[in-house]
């Protein structure tokens, strides 16, 4: 099977670079069309219920853990941690969607080494996702920033 073209139909591409496609929307973040407002409503929609689902879970495994008798400070420090770990996954989601996944370092660029505080830190990843695509198309700025880059290149 073929990729699907999303962008308007029966119109040319322009000549010089082509666009990145953005997961979910495609190339429509050029121009804005092809379903682009309708796709950033249907995504932060499903942020936001991926989001819930995710807090739900997490929820379930504190409440767990509270009724398992392990003592105040087994439960302290478990709320604490996965406060932490979602408030590192949300600052690093948007760092990418903001910056480019490519401009992480340190701690941040660490996939394998951090991947269960990723993991635990879920909800603040998808948090991240969802505020994020109240502004634009996750990572719109930076695809339209190389985009732009790339056409004055070719100028």
């Amino acid at each position: 099977m073929g990729a699907v073209n999303q962008r308007t139909p029966g119109r040319k591409p322009a000549p010089g670079p082509e666009p990145e496609p953005i997961r979910f929307f495609g190339t429509t973040w050029v121009d804005h069309g092809g379903g682009y407002w309708l796709r950033r409503v249907l995504v932060s929609l499903g942020a936001l219920v991926c989001t819930a689902a995710a807090a739900l879970v997490l929820r379930f495994a504190v409440a767990g853990v509270t009724l398992s008798d392990a003592g105040r400070l087994v439960d302290v420090l478990l709320i604490g941690a996965v406060a932490i770990c979602s408030c590192l996954a949300a600052i690093r989601t948007w760092k990418s969607l903001t910056e480019g996944r490519h401009t992480l370092d340190g701690w941040m660029a660490e996939d394998r080494s951090l991947g269960a505080v990723w993991l635990i830190g879920g909800v603040g990843a998808l948090a991240a996702y969802f505020f994020r695509s109240l502004v634009e198309a996750p990572g719109e700025a930076v695809h339209r920033a190389a985009y732009e880059k790339a056409r004055r290149g070719r100028r």
